[in-house]
């Protein structure tokens, strides 16, 4: 019997018993005191009013957190919404936007420029919230928080079991094509540890997105969202989303 098939046995097991080997469950609020105590807690900043859907944040993001390139998956898409005059709410994101949009049909429809009130981009991400569902349902611990609030998938813990991906009400999360582990956005973890910034962010020509650090009352991004009209997504969910947008239209899904 191999390491996965005996986690998927002993799994539901392993949440009562707190412990396998050198593995530990965190005890509630354990996480969430580690994060308080922490001078750093990441938050990414989405303006849509520059977003134009060019898809290089997309090609950034595969090509830097292993995700092939021709898989129908990425750790981040955009997607685009066009509002028609009747009230119709059309919206589409293919491939992820990673070659961007360059064909006028939407949802299969050929839509004439005369009947569209307004359209836009909107770039999506994990939300990195501050009380993620993906943690609580995991029966392995294979999702975790660190302390400055990112939520990390250990491949070599996650069984495929799915439950996270069903969790998220954000639809963040998927199957690596190659290693058949839960996948999602990281903020680029292993970048931003070492003072870099994210891919996405990088790429961006428009200056779209960026991510800071709320525990700083100088930063840039933190200076935005306690100062001018943000939004999140899905706050009735109650997950205390830590992806901020300018700009989110009420149609946005």
């Amino acid at each position: 019997m191999n390491r996965r098939k005996f986690l998927k046995i002993i799994g539901g097991m392993a949440a009562g018993a707190g412990a396998i080997g050198t593995f530990r469950f965190l005890a509630p609020g354990e996480a969430e005191a580690l994060i308080k105590s922490s001078n750093i807690r990441w938050a990414f900043l989405v303006d849509t009013y520059k977003c134009v859907g060019c898809g290089m944040c997309v090609k950034a993001c595969k090509l830097e957190n292993g995700i092939p390139y021709d898989a129908p998956v990425t750790r981040t898409w955009v997607e685009r919404y066009v509002i028609l005059k009747d009230g119709d709410v059309l919206a589409d994101t293919p491939k992820g936007a990673r070659d961007g949009f360059t064909s006028p049909v939407t949802e299969g429809r050929q839509v004439n420029p005369a009947d569209i009130d307004k359209a836009f981009f909107v770039p999506k991400l994990c939300n990195q919230c501050d009380k993620p569902p993906c943690v609580q349902v995991c029966p392995v611990g294979a999702t975790y928080r660190t302390a400055q609030g990112i939520v990390l998938v250990d491949r070599t813990w996650c069984i495929g079991c799915g439950y996270c991906i069903m969790a998220c009400p954000y639809g963040v999360r998927f199957f690596h094509p190659v290693y058949h582990t839960a996948e999602k956005c990281t903020f680029c973890y292993h970048r931003i540890n070492h003072g870099m910034t994210t891919a996405c962010v990088q790429a961006c020509p428009f200056d779209a997105r960026k991510i800071g650090n709320l525990k700083d009352p100088n930063d840039p991004v933190t200076k935005v969202i306690m100062t001018e009209r943000v939004a999140v997504l899905k706050d009735e969910y109650g997950t205390k989303p830590q992806v901020y947008y300018i700009g989110l239209d009420r149609n946005v899904r």
